[in-house]
């Protein structure tokens, strides 16, 4: 599917459609209120919070952008797919150009990583490595996970537990059942923004054998799928305030949950590529959520760094 040089966007612009700017809370937030409950346990650090956020926005745009390359060779980016422009597939960005970016990308990722590595020891080197693996096995490799059905998993792993708690951790070495509990939330709302993504693209995906989860399970399941998640990260605030002794100031959170009723509105009354705005809505609830529940968390501690 090339593009007409009439129409052909700067670079600028190309790597912008490449890196995917609205699928970046998915990689920030988790950090964010990783460091948030970093501040309110009293334990914040601010340079490895912010490595940790650089780090993670780096795996999650080589994700990006090896998700172009694979999907392009087979055969997943066609004129028939309803998303975003993907500029390897529009010929915007050459593979080999992609190939280069992505190996750089990895590699300055892997090299500020040795940071934290030095701070945490080997289970962040655990981390940062199947973080990068997971980067490339996503839609790479031998056994892409994207086209198993298991990717669903992965991100809820990787962009929940892994993320949050291994920011956490950075700062406080040690890891309170707490954190991943609370890390629930991000996880649940970075799945059903995928469940989107693919509730869209069902009909394409199995025509290239890319058999997503809502591609294995049908729309309806994958749709009753996403108010399940959308539920449990609600209720994440809740128990942490109930079980887990945290400032009832995270129920801020809960100050987003009209938006997320209208995405679930919305979600169940799109279809093709109407979902787009779907897709952007969770993830903009995922960001408003995040904020609300990291702003939530930190109050008391701010409360009491300005009381006289």
């Amino acid at each position: 599917m090339a593009v007409s040089t009439s129409t052909q966007p700067s670079a600028f612009q190309a790597w912008m459609l490449a890196i995917r700017p609205k699928t970046l809370p998915a990689g920030a937030m988790p950090v964010v209120i990783g460091s948030a409950l970093a501040a309110a346990d009293g334990v914040f650090r601010p340079l490895p919070a912010l490595v940790a956020l650089i780090c993670a926005l780096g795996i999650q745009i080589a994700t990006n952008f090896i998700n172009e390359i694979y999907d392009f060779r087979k055969g997943a980016d066609t004129a028939e797919r309803l998303g975003p422009t993907r500029t390897v597939a529009a010929g915007i960005i050459t593979e080999q150009t992609m190939t280069r970016v992505s190996i750089g990308l990895g590699v300055s990722v892997f090299v500020l990583g040795l940071y934290l590595v030095a701070i945490g020891g080997w289970p962040i080197f655990l981390i940062g490595v199947l973080s990068l693996l997971f980067a490339w096995a996503y839609t790479g490799g031998p056994f892409p996970i994207a086209y198993s059905g298991l990717g669903d998993v992965f991100v809820f792993i990787f962009f929940g537990l892994v993320a949050v708690g291994g920011t956490y951790y950075v700062q406080a070495l040690s890891l309170p059942t707490a954190v991943l509990v609370a890390a629930a939330a991000p996880g649940a709302f970075s799945v059903c923004i995928l469940l989107v993504n693919n509730i869209r693209d069902i009909a394409t995906d199995r025509k290239v054998g890319k058999m997503t989860l809502p591609a294995r399970i049908g729309a309806p399941a994958a749709r009753a799928l996403y108010v399940a998640l959308t539920v449990l990260a609600y209720a994440v605030p809740l128990w942490l305030v109930v079980s887990a002794g945290y400032s009832p100031w995270c129920l801020l959170s809960l100050l987003s949950l009209p938006l997320a009723i209208g995405q679930v509105r919305m979600l169940f009354a799109s279809e093709g590529r109407a979902l787009n705005a779907v897709l952007a809505g969770t993830g903009k609830v995922l960001t408003v959520h995040g904020v609300l529940f990291s702003v939530g968390l930190v109050i008391p501690q701010l409360i009491s760094i300005f009381r006289p």
